[in-house]
């Protein structure tokens, strides 16, 4: 190897570390966020197909704790409150739920913002 070749070489490196493509960065950000979805969905499956109600009853028994706590706070604490003021009944206020069930729910379905921004960047 020539002085020369060696020269261009080091300063080919210097160059792609000091700016490095940012098509091959963002193809490597998206090759590892699809291997860990591809991870989970794997994982996935393998819970979904397991005889053990406790292996594959997990996510169905949140799913449904989840549609109860929403019920509860957005339906039946609503209509309690309604039905007290219609009865004339000074209830105090009731507690409520917060933010973090909208989180877990959209997470379990799957409405995460991992998905938003693949659509954002274009891939399919």
């Amino acid at each position: 190897m020539d002085p020369l070749t060696a020269g261009v070489e080091l300063a080919q490196t210097v160059i792609t570390r000091i700016w490095p493509d940012k098509s091959q960065a963002e193809a490597a950000q998206l090759a590892a966020a699809v291997a860990i979805v591809q991870g989970q969905l794997d994982t996935n499956r393998a819970e979904a197909a397991s005889p053990s109600a406790f292996t594959s009853g997990w996510r169905p028994a949140i799913g449904w704790v989840c549609a109860a706590a929403l019920a509860g706070q957005y339906v039946a604490r609503p209509l309690l409150q309604w039905a007290g003021i219609m009865t004339g009944h000074a209830w105090p206020v009731l507690p409520g739920i917060d933010n973090n069930l909208w989180e877990l729910m959209l997470g379990m379905l799957g409405l995460g913002g991992l998905r938003s921004l693949e659509k954002i960047k274009g891939a399919a």
